[in-house]
Order: C-alpha cells, then structure tokens, then sequence
C-alpha cells in the first residue's frame, strides 16, 4: 500500500520529529549501528492465532522475550504464533522490518487488535517505522492515542508475560 504516512499524520494534526538512517529490520540492527535517538524503543510483533482468523500488533520492549504460551492462556487465544509475511502484507500492508503502529493505517477494517505491553506505560516518543525502515517516527504518547483514535483500533494495554 502506498499511503503517505506522514501526510496522513499531519492531515490529523500529527506532527511527530522524523529521524532518516539507513535501513533497520530489528532493534539488532538500530544496535550495531549505535544510532542516538531519543525516546521509548520498540519491538513490534505481529501475531495470530492457531486458526488465522485473529490477528494482533504487540508493541513491547526490544529487549523483551515474550511468552506466546503464556500469553495465549492469559488472553484466551488458541496457541498465538507470528503472522506469515503474506499476512502481514494483507493486513498491514508491510514487509517484515518496516513494521510499525503506524502500519495500522493501512487496516481500514479494524481486523488487527493493538496490544501494549504495560511496560510501556510510562514511555514516550515511541520510535515507529513511517511504512518504511529508513526512517524512525518519535510518536508522544498523546499522538499515539490520537492516531489510534482516527484508525479505530482501541489498544489494549497489557501485562504480557516473559520467558
């Protein structure tokens, strides 16, 4: 999909600093190249469950190993497991390594839930691909409770376990 995020945020009265880097496809990769920037880092997973017909974007830390089982029973999920890249492709309209809340954009149909690790809860200026790896979003907290506002996608926060 070809949205132009930042145009689209702006149109919302988004506004958020934009930070380009050379291409990222893991918080590995943001690691190795020491890039400096300010705010809260993310890891985002995107998940479904055993029969494929839910679907959800977590957003936790980086360094966090998350317990899918765990998470299934708390959530009363059949066995979460990771998207196929051809869902993520349908869904949030990204190849793996451009993955963001932002993506969220491209989910007119409100079919992907939004979780947020409670570890979160304290963070600020979230670092989010604008649709592409080559560039980090700081998105404030209140403009990420906007813009999940203007999507439609009411995000859940969550006590998501470890490993």
């Amino acid at each position: 999909m070809t949205t132009d995020i930042m145009a689209q945020l702006a149109s919302w009265q988004i506004s958020p600093e934009l930070i380009e880097h050379p291409p990222l496809f893991t918080c590995d990769d943001a690691d190795r190249l020491l890039l400096k920037r300010p705010g809260t880092r993310l890891k985002n997973l995107f998940l479904r469950d055993n029969y494929g017909r839910r679907h959800a974007l977590l957003l936790t830390r980086p360094d966090k190993q998350v317990d899918l089982k765990a998470l299934s029973t708390q959530l009363g999920w059949s066995r979460i497991g990771f998207a196929s890249n051809e869902r993520l492709l349908r869904y949030l309209g990204v190849e793996p390594g451009h993955v963001s809340v932002l993506a969220l954009v491209n989910d007119t149909q409100q079919q992907v839930e939004l979780w947020l690790d409670q570890d979160l809860i304290d963070g600020d200026h979230f670092h989010c691909h604008p649709l592409r790896n080559t560039a980090t979003v700081l998105l404030s907290k209140t403009d990420l409770q906007h813009f999940t506002e203007q999507t439609g996608h009411t995000p859940q926060w969550l006590n998501i376990p470890e490993r």
